[in-house]
């Protein structure tokens, strides 16, 4: 018997693209009315204090289809709750992801089933653990980079895909767009 299912590591999303490529036709696609969303990396740069333009515009357009959440690990105060103030949505820090705690309270506050809800990030061990733990929708996106270190590599993130893998895990098509129950490619 496995003491871990390495399913579990396996995003229902592959994104292939950061989170400004999410688009409200994939979430009425799959049924989804709330986003649970990962903050560093997944929405802005680790060292950038403030939302992008053009994250703040995505926002914008993605809250006419589903509620938001962001639900962080960070336990700084100062930084989410000034990212959450601009984009206007409510927030949960120091979540200990892959704890399921935290992103349950999102999703109780959305009122919203489990299927109807996606668990957006950047890490495997993280955000789409946590979010397959609790049966959530997830999607995992490419970290957002900070424009002065374009040419950045995220080891941490290579490294959970080389883990995954390693654990069984089925990533195939890692840079595409599919999702897991059918590996349809969506556009």
């Amino acid at each position: 018997m496995a003491l871990f299912n390495p399913s579990l590591l396996e995003p229902d999303l592959i994104l292939g693209q950061t989170i400004l490529h999410l688009t409200p036709e994939i979430l009425r696609r799959n049924n989804i009315k709330g986003l649970i969303l990962d903050v560093d990396e997944t929405l802005v740069p680790m060292r950038q204090p403030h939302a992008s333009d053009d994250l703040l515009q995505w926002t914008t357009e993605m809250k006419r289809t589903a509620d938001i959440w962001l639900v962080s690990n960070n336990l700084s105060q100062k930084r989410i709750g000034r990212i959450a103030e601009m984009l206007d949505a409510p927030y949960l820090l120091g979540a200990k992801k892959p704890s399921r705690t935290k992103l349950r309270k999102a999703m109780d506050a959305m009122d919203l089933r489990p299927q109807q809800v996606a668990m957006v990030g950047d890490r495997l061990f993280t955000d789409v653990l946590a979010g397959n733990r609790l049966g959530l929708f997830t999607i995992l996106v490419e970290p957002m980079v900070d424009p002065l270190k374009a040419n950045k590599k995220y080891p941490i993130h290579n490294a959970e895909v080389w883990l995954s893998k390693l654990l069984g895990a089925s990533l195939d098509g890692m840079k595409h767009n599919f999702t897991k129950s059918n590996k349809k490619k969506l556009s």
